[in-house]
């Protein structure tokens, strides 16, 4: 495999979010050879934790490693955040398989609509309780 073979469209010395770790630079792309294979390998440095990792260049896109998010992305993400929670009426253990799907797919604005929807303000929870209140009066008076 040459180094102009088909790979992930990451370069050296930019940024990549991979799931599981988070934000890392690509330092270089390698060529290893593993059972007697010949792979193109990303090398990611995580100066957080320290770590560098390395991911086959074919495998990349399939582990869900992608680039950062533009600020066009990031602004609609915070645009979710700040909308009314949208909570559905569904048992909670189907809830939560969904808000699992949608962070686990890694789409910056489904993992917005999660972190809203668990996040409700005070504001919107008094108004799902007072309806309750005045129906556990009237039931308790008549």
């Amino acid at each position: 495999m040459s180094k102009s073979t088909k790979h992930a469209p990451f370069k050296p010395n930019e940024f990549v979010v991979y799931p599981s770790h988070g934000v890392g630079k690509i330092t270089k792309i390698e060529t290893q050879e593993i059972a007697g294979f010949e792979m193109e390998m990303f090398v990611i440095a995580f100066e957080k934790d320290k770590m560098t990792l390395r991911v086959p260049t074919v495998k990349a896109i399939a582990v869900g490693m992608r680039g950062l998010s533009s600020p066009v992305l990031i602004d609609r993400a915070m645009e979710t955040l700040k909308g009314r929670a949208r909570v559905k009426r569904a048992m909670w253990s189907r809830r939560a398989q969904e808000y699992e799907q949608k962070i686990n797919s890694g789409d910056l604005i489904s993992i917005a609509e999660v972190v809203r929807d668990l996040h409700r303000n005070d504001e919107q929870r008094e108004q799902k309780a007072i309806p309750n209140a005045s129906f556990m009066r009237r039931r308790s008076n008549g």
